[in-house]
């Protein structure tokens, strides 16, 4: 039974339970369509991201739990432009940052869209070119009703439009412009390049046919699923979890505690008011290992992984290399309930290596456990990416014995 008071160690263990780690499916030797849904249920969605050094986020926030999967699971259930119209199950819009999001939120977000409509929080530039430009807003929707699914490059060479508004940057604005505003939708990608197309030959009627939730709903049902994905957290670790505005969350936090669906506790080391789920459970001990993707959902908040996991962490892609201190992209290491490393890694597909540019460790670890469980965690992972060798660096503390771990595999 979980009490009123947890330790930080417990709020790990139900963290991790939350967020899909324990038990871990990484150990079945194959996987269907029932463990990605079982995935998304417990963390709610996954978020895209463009940088593709190792592998995309969204397919290794997979591989942290499912392990060596095969990437069609996901790609056939949100990916897949398909002519004949068969309505999706997975969508993309704005949840947390650019996300893959379950059907069966569309009606929670619709609050979003309609805002977006109003040119409200928006990002400024294509707010500002909306208004400006509304022809070329409805002659790009126009182009997607009649010739959808479309890709930017599609419209880019339709009709050799080059003027001041037809230009690519002003094409790619007004797609954003209707996709936020859910005018349109994705219908899938190709090579990473969305294609779109009207959310009616996408989305499954019988959630297009479902009324929009009002935003005072949307919001308190946001923020259940962002607890029921956390576990525990703050009102800021919920919120934060699909980008609400501190006063939308603020008045659903309020409604979730006094329906006793979070209940208030405290946590060891906390300084801020926090809160449990009412179905959250907390795991006698913590068997997991994986590598985590900057954009992996349970490191999304950086001040939470720190107070939760004693554990500072920060992307330095967009750092000038001579002033990173751990490297380009860098993936933290759970082994058990801590993160008790850091890897900077990249998919080196010319010579089919997976590098491992530096390895740090964490204070007080057992570096020859820490070591053997990165070299069969590094195996996996290069299977997995179709790479036949792994070369480790000798940069970091950790460089050296890790190499010599993984050469004597």
């Amino acid at each position: 039974m979980i009490h009123q008071s947890l330790s930080n160690r417990q709020a790990r263990r139900i963290a991790l339970k939350a967020q899909g780690f324990l038990p871990q499916l990484r150990k079945r030797k194959r996987h269907d369509r029932r463990h990605l849904d079982a995935v998304f249920d417990q963390i709610g969605l996954l978020q895209i991201d463009s940088v593709n050094v190792l592998d995309r986020a969204h397919y290794l926030t997979l591989f942290a739990r499912l392990g060596d999967y095969d990437r069609s699971l996901i790609d056939n259930a949100a990916h897949a432009v398909d002519s004949r119209k068969i309505p999706k199950d997975y969508f993309e819009y704005w949840g947390h940052e650019a996300s893959i999001l379950p059907v069966s939120l569309y009606p929670a977000l619709k609050w979003r869209m309609d805002r977006a409509a109003r040119h409200e929080g928006l990002w400024g530039g294509i707010s500002r070119y909306a208004k400006e430009n509304p022809h070329v807003i409805e002659a790009v929707f126009k182009d997607i009703e009649i010739q959808g699914p479309v890709a930017v490059s599609d419209l880019d060479k339709r009709g050799g439009r080059t003027g001041a508004w037809w230009g690519w940057n002003d094409t790619k604005i007004a797609l954003e412009f209707l996709f936020w505003s859910g005018r349109i939708t994705s219908a899938g990608r190709t090579r990473f390049a969305r294609s779109y197309d009207l959310p009616e030959r996408v989305l499954p009627a019988h959630i297009l046919n479902q009324p929009a939730m009002d935003e005072r709903a949307a919001h308190r049902h946001l923020m259940e699923v962002a607890a029921r994905s956390h576990g525990v957290g703050s009102e800021k670790c919920l919120r934060d979890y699909f980008r609400l505005k501190p006063v939308d969350a603020r008045l659903a936090l309020q409604e979730l505690v006094e329906d006793r669906v979070l209940i208030p506790v405290e946590i060891e080391g906390w300084d801020v008011p926090t809160y449990l789920h009412r179905d959250a459970e907390m795991p006698s001990r913590a068997t997991c290992q994986s590598l985590l993707a900057p954009f992996d959902s349970l490191i999304w908040m950086r001040d939470r992984a720190e107070t939760l996991f004693d554990f500072h962490y920060r992307i330095e892609i967009y750092v000038p290399k001579e002033k990173r201190q751990f490297g380009y992209y860098v993936l933290p290491f759970l082994m058990g309930d801590r993160l008790v490393a850091r890897l900077d890694l990249k998919a080196n597909r010319q010579e089919g290596i997976l590098e491992v540019f530096a390895a740090h460790g964490e204070a007080r670890i057992d570096t020859g456990k820490v070591c053997a469980a990165l070299a069969h965690e590094l195996r996996l992972m290069a299977g997995w990416l179709g790479l036949a060798n792994i070369r480790v660096h000798e940069s970091g503390d950790l460089g050296v014995p890790l190499k010599q771990t993984v050469s004597s595999l």
